[in-house]
């Protein structure tokens, strides 16, 4: 047991332009070394194309993006006393699930060929909300593998 006590939860700041939480979460994950200004010119950028394509508000193409992408199930790795390790199903959190369908966006988008980040994230969020892409395909192999281990789930 700590014996410093618990930790405060804090709330997740909103970015500048939107005044959006989620827009914030993306930009994090966007972020490497520090470069805060750079990967929120990536995101307003990919936004803007987004508006261009679709001629929707970019905001709710973004959200149905993470909630097409977001898991419901997942699977997690258990060693049995054999010592043979097993992949057990488990139930993801929204918060998890959320961070998680984050990290594939970015991931599927950098995978992508394409001349710039900010042209292949707007690609990726588009497909997404659509329910194709890289993203989605990455969450139906996760629901297949926890589908085919579900035997295991006492194992939980």
């Amino acid at each position: 047991m700590s014996r410093r006590g618990t930790a405060e939860k804090r709330t997740a700041k909103s970015d500048p332009i939107f005044r959006n939480r989620l827009v914030n979460m993306v930009v994090n994950r966007i972020m490497k070394d520090g470069k805060k200004s750079l990967a929120y010119q990536i995101l307003y950028r990919a936004v803007k194309k987004i508006q261009q394509k679709t001629e929707t508000n970019p905001l709710l193409v973004l959200r149905q993006a993470i909630r097409r992408v977001t898991p419901k199930i997942g699977v997690k790795t258990r060693r049995n006393k054999k010592g043979s390790t097993r992949k057990v199903p488990i139930e993801i959190g929204s918060k998890q699930g959320r961070a998680l369908a984050i990290r594939w966006l970015l991931e599927a988008s950098q995978k992508r060929p394409g001349r710039n980040m900010a042209f292949k994230l707007s690609s990726e969020l588009v497909d997404a909300a659509k329910g194709s892409g890289g993203a989605i395909r990455k969450k139906e192999a996760t629901h297949r593998m926890a589908e085919a281990n579900r035997a295991l789930a006492h194992f939980r």
